[in-house]
């Protein structure tokens, strides 16, 4: 697939004054003159300038360029050479629909070819596009929605990006393994839409609780495949620039975190942040916020250590046996990183559920399975293997 029909060329004026060598800017290849040879590249930046489906958040049309002019300030930190390209903007269908469909179509070809791709501005609906882009890859999809609304309203009445997850979650065919929903805030969302995220065997954290408790938050981020990113979920005095900004939120530090685990994370192979305003920004914050979650992404990705082979003497096993059903649990650590697995029985004529049989988890899981009781992870998964 020719990919150049469906992008704009990155202006000029974002070349000024970036003259230093080891800019980020210096180790991309940008599409200003000639389309970048994306097959050879780990990573693609595309830019969004879709915003009919964000009524409430005009002018985030412009949000793409705003960023790269902090992006491309920023200096590359690991000693890993980028192998990344910016293809410039995506040209908007004659409407919605049809701006979701060259979406996937995109989605799909860098999928296809392990280039993992990061959408940049546009609604926070665009995620549809993102999502639809795994629709043939064979594989159930792992969710990972950051955001402090849970926009499950059941119409677009409000804009799309207010019913995107509905229509994300109700989507036929489904593929959808897993969703996580990170940071909602519960005086702004009505309670039937976490209790059908329950009912579904979802996650939904509080943003109460990650504040206290980000690092048992990191096994959810670990498992996903996908991950979505609306710039709300950032209290206001971080990053002010979103006509749906709330005083209350996640730090900028701990957007950052999130983009970092999200990056190591071997299983991740798309991001979208959506719904900056730049119209709104003030002296450049918010963008400079953005452009640093992604240089966090980035670097994450260039620091993945695991194969995810658990046979392998990367990894230690420990079994746990319980006094009932199941009568073991079988846990996994990464003898470098530390971080945790724990294995879920799955139906063994299914192999569709095997990629999602052996689940990120934390210590305190293997804890509390020590104390003889089945943790929450392993009970959700089984819930939806069985």
């Amino acid at each position: 697939m020719n990919l150049r029909i469906f992008f704009d060329i990155v202006p000029d004026d974002l070349f000024l004054e970036i003259p230093a060598v080891g800019d980020t800017m210096n180790n991309l290849s940008i599409y200003h003159i000639d389309f970048p040879d994306w097959k050879s590249a780990d990573i693609a930046i595309i830019g969004l300038v879709e915003d009919q489906g964000s009524p409430q958040n005009t002018s985030i049309g412009a949000a793409a360029n705003e960023i790269r002019k902090k992006l491309y300030h920023l200096k590359q930190g690991t000693s890993h050479p980028y192998k990344i390209v910016d293809l410039g903007n995506l040209r908007c269908g004659v409407n919605l629909h049809e701006s979701y469909l060259r979406m996937k179509e995109v989605s799909e070809e860098l999928l296809r070819n392990s280039t993992f791709p990061i959408f940049i501005g546009g609604g926070h609906d665009m995620d549809f596009g993102q999502f639809l882009g795994y629709e043939n890859s064979g594989k159930l999809l792992n969710i990972l929605n950051v955001d402090a609304l849970l926009d499950m309203q059941a119409t677009d009445a409000l804009g799309a990006n207010k019913h995107h997850i509905h229509k994300i979650l109700t989507y036929e065919p489904n593929y959808i393994f897993h969703y996580c929903h990170l940071a909602y805030q519960s005086f702004l969302c009505e309670p039937e839409s976490v209790a059908i995220l329950e009912k579904l065997h979802f996650e939904a954290y509080r943003i109460g609780a990650m504040h206290h408790h980000l690092e048992e938050i990191e096994p959810a981020i670990r498992n996903a495949d996908m991950l979505s990113f609306d710039i709300s979920a950032i209290k206001s005095s971080d990053a002010w620039a979103n006509n749906y900004r709330q005083p209350f939120g996640l730090t900028g530090e701990e957007a950052c975190q999130i983009c970092w685990y999200a990056g190591l994370n071997s299983k991740l192979t798309s991001a979208g942040f959506y719904e900056y305003n730049p119209n709104e920004d003030r002296d450049g914050q918010t963008a400079s916020v953005i452009a640093t979650m992604i240089w966090y992404l980035i670097e994450g990705f260039y620091h993945r250590k695991h194969s995810n082979d658990f046979k392998s003497d990367e990894y230690t096993r420990f079994i746990v046996a319980m006094a009932s059903e199941p009568h073991q649990v079988v846990f996994f650590k990464h003898n470098q990183t530390e971080k945790w697995w724990m294995e879920v029985p799955h139906p063994t004529n299914n192999i569709k559920y095997e990629r999602n049989s052996i689940i990120p988890c934390s210590y305190n899981d293997y804890l509390i399975a020590n104390k003889g009781e089945l943790p929450n992870r392993w009970i959700l998964a089984h819930s939806k293997l069985i």
